[in-house]
C-alpha cells in the first residue's frame, strides 16, 4: 500500500535563506543605488557641457544594457537598476545640456520618467530601478526646494550664463547669500527631512526601499560637494 507523501515544494521554496544573505543583498542594493547617483553625477557634469549630444545618446547605452541584462536570471538585478538609472541620466543630459539656463523647468525634466516608472509600478514590476529613481528625484525635489526657499535662483542663472572663468564670483556671492542663520536652519530642516526618509527606508525588509534610501542619502554627500566646490572656487 503506497504511502501518502506531501507535495514536494517548488526549489524556491526549498531553499533556506539565512538571515545574514537577505542583509547583504540589500547593503549591496544600498551602495550600487548611492554610486549611481553620486559617481556618475560628476562624469556627466563636464561632458554634457562639451558634447551634450554624446551624453545624450549614452541613454541609449544605459537602455539597451538595461534590457539585456533582464533577460539573463544572473544580471536581473543590474538590468532593473540600470533601468531606473537611464531615466535619472536622460533628464540630466537634457536639462544640463540645453536648459540649464532656465531653473524654472529643472524638476519638470528630472521628472520626464515618472510616468513609465508609475506603469512599471502599477504592474507590480521592476520596482528596484523604479524606486531608485523616485529616490534620486525627491532628493532632487528638495534641493530645489531649498534653492527657491533662500532665493539662490538669480545666483543659479548667473552662474549658468557668464563664463566658467567668472563662476567663482557668481559661487562666492550664493555663499554669502546662505550665510545666515535662516538660510542655515533650513538647511538643517531638509537635510533632516532626507536623513529621517533614508532611515526608515532601510527598516524595510524589501530590497527596492534600499534602492530608495541609497538614492536618498547619496544626494545629501552630492550636495556637499558641490558646496565645498563652491567654497573653494
Amino acid at each position: 500500500m503506497l504511502s501518502e507523501t506531501s507535495p514536494q515544494p517548488k526549489l524556491t521554496e526549498r531553499l533556506t535563506v539565512t538571515s545574514e544573505q537577505p542583509q547583504a543583498s540589500r547593503l549591496h542594493t544600498f551602495l550600487a543605488s548611492a554610486f549611481l547617483v553620486s559617481v556618475p553625477v560628476f562624469i556627466q557634469a563636464p561632458l554634457v557641457r562639451l558634447q551634450p549630444w554624446v551624453s545624450l545618446s549614452i541613454t541609449l547605452v544605459w537602455l539597451l544594457s538595461g534590457l539585456s541584462m533582464l533577460r539573463q536570471p544572473a544580471l536581473k538585478f543590474w538590468g532593473d537598476l540600470a533601468l531606473g538609472f537611464t531615466w535619472t541620466w536622460l533628464a540630466g543630459s537634457l536639462y544640463w545640456g540645453w536648459l540649464r539656463q532656465n531653473p524654472y523647468v529643472h524638476l519638470p525634466v528630472e521628472a520626464i520618467g515618472l510616468p513609465i516608472v508609475i506603469i512599471f509600478l502599477s504592474q507590480n514590476r521592476l520596482k528596484i530601478g523604479s524606486y531608485f529613481y523616485i529616490g534620486s528625484l525627491l532628493g532632487t525635489v528638495i534641493t530645489d526646494l531649498y534653492f527657491y526657499w533662500v532665493d539662490l535662483i538669480p545666483y543659479w542663472q548667473q552662474v549658468m550664463q557668464v563664463e566658467p572663468s567668472a563662476a567663482g564670483d557668481v559661487l562666492q556671492a550664493a555663499l554669502r547669500q546662505i550665510s545666515n542663520p535662516i538660510a542655515a536652519a533650513r538647511a538643517l530642516l531638509l537635510l533632516t527631512v532626507l536623513v529621517v526618509l533614508g532611515i526608515m527606508s532601510i527598516k524595510s525588509t524589501q530590497v527596492y526601499w534600499w534602492a530608495f534610501s541609497g538614492a536618498i542619502v547619496s544626494t545629501i554627500l552630492v550636495d556637499a560637494l558641490f558646496l565645498v566646490a563652491a567654497m573653494v572656487a
